[in-house]
Order: C-alpha cells, then structure tokens, then sequence
C-alpha cells in the first residue's frame, strides 16, 4: 500500500506535538525511503542549546545514519514548516528526491532568498500539505509565549 503526502505529514506533524511539549517550536520532520518512515524529530534548539538542532538537521542526521550515507537522493523529507536557508542548505547537499512542507515561513523561510535555486537542482517541493494543521500549532505555540509575557 502507497501511503500519501498527507499521511506522512501527519506523521510530522506528531513530532512538532513532541516539540510543542518540550517547549520547543513545534516543528516536525519525517524521512521516508520506499514508503516508509526511516527518520523522525523535531526541533531541539532550546533542549541542546543549540541554534543547528532544527528538526530538519536532526532528521537529516538520523536518516544519513539510517541508511549508511550522505546522500538521500531516494528519500523524502516531510516537515511542517518551510525549511530555512540553513534547513535548505543541508537538504541541498543531501540531494533529497523530494521536500514536502507544511506552512509557509513568511519570516524566515528558504523561498524568501532565491526559493527554488537554493534546493538541488533535482528535488521535487510540494507545499501546502496540511499547512493549515502545520500552522494551528505554530499559532498555539506563539500565542501562548505572548500571554505568559502579559501575565509577567
């Protein structure tokens, strides 16, 4: 059975729960090779103190991991928000077949500076999977940090 986008974003999209809890921008990541789920995380920057721990970085590392090379030219990274332009750079240099994401990054997101040229010239981007979830938690997570900052 083929799995779709949509399935596989779903999957992310527990992982940017998992953030969500942790304090962490709720961010998600999944790689899937041959249908099926090889890597997943989600954002720890605040937990490694580390600015790079972005779900993408850390789903890249495992899935390279995973497979025993660099490359994940037959794997797709689902996320559910626009990679920024360090996300794009390592999924770049990863050679990923394709990226599908969530909700648009209007602030810092890879397609502000240059979009598509920064990805391999080969990888397929689907957005807009989901993005309306994708952005739900994000909203959650942002208008709760405001209040806690009223309430001080």
């Amino acid at each position: 059975m083929i799995l779709t986008d949509a399935y596989f974003m779903r999957e992310a999209l527990k992982e940017a729960q998992k953030a969500f809890e942790k304090e962490e921008v709720p961010v998600g990541a999944v790689v899937v090779c041959d249908n099926r789920i090889i890597a997943r995380a989600h954002n720890l920057t605040e937990m490694l103190t580390d600015v790079t721990a972005h779900a993408e970085m850390q789903a890249i590392t495992a899935a390279a991991n995973h497979l025993g090379g660099k490359y994940l030219n037959q794997c797709t990274l689902y996320v559910t928000l626009e990679p920024c332009l360090m996300c794009a750079g390592a999924i770049f240099w990863a050679q990923f077949g394709r990226l599908v994401y969530g909700a648009d990054d209007k602030k810092r997101g890879y397609t502000l500076i240059g979009g598509r040229n920064i990805l391999h010239p080969k990888t397929e981007v689907v957005k807009g999977v989901e993005a309306g979830a994708s952005a739900k938690i994000l909203k959650l997570f942002f208008g709760s940090r405001r209040e806690d900052l009223r309430l001080n």
